[in-house]
């Protein structure tokens, strides 16, 4: 029988393997798998592959072979019990003899659940919530906002000074934060489906808004770059080469955009102070990555513009889900939700 810790490590590498393919498995979710032999030994490591590729647990169980007979499967989501564009899960364990599923989170979608109990009814045994925090608040946060509303997940991302200044009195901004900390902004590029900027910081900046590598060549996967405002973007504007495609939405309605992103599931808000206030007093951030870097700027140019607070009763609270040093700076993982003082 498979012991508990080898059970609880395949999952931390189930997790791992889910990170590696976020932004490459749009619009299906980013899962990670692992089969253990019967002996309790890794056997066979998977990652949902692109849009009609196999999933996780097929990918893990093409790697096992024969080894995942009377093995454990071990995977983030609820193998699928539904015909898409790939046959279900399910009939990929039970055809290659899996004594045991263990999953981290249940699969909200009614089309795709029914895995669980469909292995149970078969003589699978079946385990379900390890490590489904983890699970939930990582690789599959921004998939299972879309199951829940069915609109996409909005990050706001941002680097400021110590003091909350976005950039210098003359406007400088380049760089406030270290390259480490820029490379891993590159990385969440690439793992998002679509980055939202208002037409000021086009006009401001000229921004690329692509995905970059460390070498500074393009990343594989590029998000859709999403202007809004009204003013006419110049075509030769960096956000209309070739690198990406491009939306622009003549509109300065949060509400409006987020609509008409509603195929997308993970969308990075990188505009300036103005937008940044917009999304935020329309409520529809949902999570906000602060890149913190140890300098001081003072000025005037703040991180957000007014967000009508009028005193520190009405503040709009937030609580931390995530910190971490990334090279000299800190990154500040913050979710809706705190103490009132």
């Amino acid at each position: 029988m498979t012991a508990p810790v080898q059970i609880a490590a395949a999952m931390a590498l189930a997790v791992r393997h889910a990170q590696t393919v976020k932004g490459r498995t749009y619009p299906n979710p980013p899962v990670g798998a692992v089969i253990l032999g019967a002996d309790g030994d890794v056997a066979g490591v998977g990652a949902t592959e692109p849009a009609g590729g196999a999933h996780a647990e097929v990918v893990a169980l093409r790697a096992a072979g024969d080894r995942a007979a009377g093995g454990t499967a071990v995977v983030t989501l609820e193998p699928c019990n539904h015909h898409g564009r790939t046959p279900p899960c399910v009939d990929a364990l039970l055809d290659a003899g899996v004594a045991a599923v263990v999953y981290a989170v249940a699969d909200p979608n009614p089309i795709a659940a029914g895995g669980a109990r469909r292995l149970h009814g078969a003589g699978v045994a079946v385990t379900g919530g390890m490590s489904a925090e983890e699970v939930a608040a990582g690789p599959l946060r921004e998939w299972l906002h879309k199951q829940r509303t069915g609109l996409p997940y909005v990050t706001w991302k941002f680097a400021t000074s110590i003091d909350g200044r976005s950039a210098a009195a003359d406007g400088s901004s380049q760089w406030i934060t270290s390259a480490a900390a820029r490379a891993d902004v590159h990385r969440r590029r690439a793992a998002a489906d679509a980055i939202i900027v208002g037409t000021g910081t086009v006009f401001a900046d000229n921004p690329t808004l692509t995905a970059r590598l460390p070498d500074g060549s393009p990343a594989p996967q590029q998000p859709l770059r999403v202007v809004v405002g009204q003013r006419e973007v110049p075509p030769e504007s960096n956000v209309r080469n070739g690198d990406s495609p491009t939306v622009m939405l003549r509109t300065r309605d949060p509400h409006e955009v987020i609509h008409a992103l509603a195929d997308r599931t993970d969308v990075l808000l990188e505009g300036g102070p103005t937008l940044a206030g917009a999304f935020l007093r329309a409520g529809v951030v949902h999570r906000i990555l602060a890149y913190v870097a140890p300098i001081l700027l003072g000025g005037p140019v703040t991180a957000v513009d007014d967000l009508g607070v009028a005193s520190i009763a009405h503040a709009l609270r937030w609580h931390y889900d995530g910190v971490e040093q990334i090279g000299p700076d800190l990154l500040l993982s913050m979710v809706p939700g705190g103490p009132a003082l």
